[in-house]
């Protein structure tokens, strides 16, 4: 069984764990704090534990961007990630709903593309050799 909330505070070493899982450390524990503590923190929950989590802010052209989706590398290609964005576009504090991934990452465009996002433009030079495609969904 699984549950998707917002997160709390008290959320804060478990997620940390499963972004630990992912890079190899919790450098971005002030970055999730903040994220909770404003309330922009979306985990998606399996029998208690939480297996992934979402992060975004408000503060791209006045839009939701979805900043961040990580989910436990063990518990990948199960939907967790979708249950996330569906979660977000349910709930988005804005219509217009923006992310980015990599132009190599293309799991992740998968997972937008499946999510009824659309591809609306692309940035240079953020990664060398490898452009951000930024993708749109209008809930």
């Amino acid at each position: 069984m699984y549950n998707v909330v917002k997160a709390n505070i008290t959320d804060l070493d478990k997620i940390l764990q499963v972004d630990s899982e992912v890079i190899g450390n919790t450098g971005r524990r002030n970055f999730i704090r903040n994220a909770i503590e404003r309330r922009n923190c979306i985990v998606v929950q399996e029998e208690n534990n939480i297996v992934g989590f979402l992060i975004y802010d408000t503060n791209f052209f006045d839009c939701s961007f979805i900043s961040l989706v990580i989910v436990s590398p063990s518990k990948r290609r199960k939907g967790y990630a979708s249950l996330l964005m569906e979660y977000m576009l349910n709930n988005s504090p804005t219509v217009k709903v923006f992310s980015s991934t990599n132009c190599s990452n293309v799991r992740m465009q998968k997972v937008f593309e499946a999510n009824g996002f659309i591809q609306s433009g692309n940035i240079e030079n953020l990664d060398e050799g490898d452009p951000e495609i930024i993708y749109f969904n209008s809930n």
